[in-house]
């Protein structure tokens, strides 16, 4: 309002002016006076008016921007100014621990035990490497309530050459075998410390040789091929060889390629007697399988089909017998690494070995009647992946049926006659049934980091015999658990578990006693070691077994060492 007031006197003072000026070049003869003011002019607030609506503004100027133009006018200047160089961050890094190609472990523990082990590795140049390690494992015994000498000791040597060449690979290898065990699990009460077959020596030996090697090559139809050859007896007379072959190759028909492998096995043995004949036990047989393949790979689904056949030739009883399997196996990827489905039905023939009964089973006795394994199929379906990156699981189950499956039964007494000390009820023969199985398990790993690893496995088994009353000495459950723990650059520690289910074993001991079925109580193995590294090279360990002192039987009549401990040293080097 003040504005419009200011406004309005300039605009009258204006006018006054103008009129004075007019007047008086209209009439110049218009006489100065002196003009006397009377009463001077006082405006009102009646004198001034509102606006009362904006003005609207039509200037073309004021409407419009002017378009503005820049033009910039480059010119090169010279400049003396040099950038310093820049230069990488410094990380620190973590020295990198040196890596030795040999090694050598000495340990000794209770029950006067010796363990040792020495692996070499040497590179004679860049394609061609040789190698080889000795182990050696030994115990002077000592269980309590044992009537008989336990001590035992396992001994192994092994060397091998290898070359690896632009288009192939080969190796060839050979290497010993010596061990003794004792058949000391003599039945008791029927037998007391008072019994003069507590006297007895029953230390038996056994020893070995094989030799063999393997070709692989690039690029080719035949991808590898290996041959190897086993001598393995015992002090008792008995003596098995076994020579194997097996090859695989891609062999091409059309657009497809039908995957093939080829086995040739042959195994040829003999003891001294049976056990309760003195005359000679030979056994022998000759088989080739051949296992062709065809994969089919569809999106997330992978497909094996195939189909298993052998011919066995029993060479002692002049028998061919030809075998079909299923060769089936199929696996979908439900969700990328996180869950996967498979499953699958196959077969074979088992080549069954004095060797692997006694590997299995040190108390068996030398007369043994050894025959193969007709594996009609085995069937399994299973779920696997990962829940995160460091944890992965399994979970499987099954259902194989076999034909002449061998179970480790306990040699009767010999009342009269007995000839060997390994015929007092105190040693283990080997049965054949037919036996179908039932499996479900699973397994869990997980790798919190390089420095903490943790396994866990369980299986449940259920069995069915057709003639003999019970799947002799196989478990019902077994699971194992494994943890090591990296605790710093010097601390290591681990520990293992094992856990074996109830067994049935049979009691034969004497006419006048009946056979019985006995059952052995499952058993817990804890086993736990702690280590500390010197330097690179030197460290130091000590392990402590059977944590848990438990008095456990793992054959019937044999108990094993309680409460183990045991101390050494590990020592790393190059040539």
């Amino acid at each position: 309002m003040r504005q419009h007031m200011r406004y309005i006197t300039a605009v009258l003072i204006g006018l006054s002016a103008t009129l004075g000026w007019s007047q008086e070049r209209e009439n110049d003869t218009i006489e100065t006076n002196v003009i006397n003011v009377v009463k001077p002019y006082t405006p009102s607030i009646s004198d001034a008016f509102k606006v009362k609506e904006t003005p609207t503004i039509d200037d073309d100027v004021t409407a419009s921007k002017k378009a503005v133009e820049y033009n910039i006018f480059s010119f090169p200047v010279a400049s003396t100014f040099t950038p310093a160089k820049g230069s990488a961050a410094k990380v620190e890094q973590e020295k990198p621990k040196k890596l030795y190609d040999n090694y050598a472990t000495l340990g000794f523990g209770s029950y006067t035990t010796i363990l040792g082990e020495v692996y070499l590795n040497h590179a004679i140049s860049r394609t061609d490497n040789v190698g080889g390690y000795v182990r050696h494992h030994s115990s002077q015994g000592g269980i309590e309530n044992a009537l008989l000498d336990d001590h035992f000791y396992n001994s192994k040597v092994n060397i091998n050459y290898a070359r690896t060449l632009r288009d192939l690979s080969w190796n060839v290898e050979g290497g010993f075998l010596h061990q003794a065990y004792n058949w000391y699990g003599l039945p008791q009460p029927y037998f007391t410390t008072e019994s003069p077959e507590t006297h007895m020596d029953v230390n038996h030996t056994f020893y070995g040789a094989h030799v063999g090697g393997d070709i692989t090559f690039e690029d080719a139809y035949v991808q590898d091929v290996g041959v190897a050859f086993r001598h393995f007896g015992d002090d008792f007379g008995s003596g098995e060889n076994r020579f194997k072959a097996d090859a695989s190759a891609d062999i091409p028909i059309g657009d497809e390629v039908i995957s093939t492998a080829l086995v040739v096995d042959y195994l040829g043995g003999s003891f001294d007697r049976s056990y309760y004949l003195n005359q000679t036990l030979k056994y022998g047989n000759f088989n080739i399988g051949i296992m062709p393949t065809y994969r089919i790979e569809h999106d997330d689904l992978t497909l094996d089909l195939g189909v298993s056949t052998y011919y066995l030739n029993d060479i002692e009883n002049g028998e061919n017998t030809f075998y079909i399997y299923p060769n089936i196996s199929a696996s979908y990827r439900l969700v990328n690494e996180v869950l996967m489905a498979y499953g699958g039905i196959k077969g074979g023939l088992l080549q069954n070995t004095y060797y692997d009964f006694a590997q299995d089973n040190p108390f068996v006795s030398p007369t043994l009647y050894v025959m193969p394994t007709d594996q009609q199929y085995n069937a399994y379906v299973g779920l696997k992946g990962k829940v995160s990156n460091s944890v992965s699981y399994d979970i499987k189950g099954g259902y194989f049926a076999e034909n002449d499956k061998a179970l480790f039964k306990n040699n009767a007494l010999v009342v009269t006659g007995a000839e060997e000390v390994y015929q007092f009820a105190n040693s283990y023969g080997v049965v054949y049934d037919d036996v179908s199985t039932f499996n479900i398990g699973g397994a869990l790993n997980v790798d919190v980091n390089r420095n903490f690893t943790l396994g866990i496995k369980a299986d449940y088994f259920i069995y069915d015999t057709d003639n003999e009353a019970e799947a002799w000495n196989l478990p019902n459950i077994t699971a194992s658990l494994f943890m090591d723990y990296q605790i710093s650059d010097h601390w290591f520690a681990g520990a293992n578990l094992y856990y074996a289910g109830e067994r049935k074993a049979q009691m034969n001991f004497t006419p006048v006693v009946p056979v019985q079925t006995v059952t052995l109580d499952g058993y817990f193995d804890a086993n736990a070691h702690l280590g500390y590294h010197i330097n690179d090279k030197l460290s130091v360990f000590a392990k402590v077994n059977n944590i848990a002192n438990q008095d456990y039987n793992r054959w019937l009549n044999y108990p094993v060492q309680s409460l183990q401990a045991l101390a050494g040293a590990t020592y790393k080097f190059d040539f």
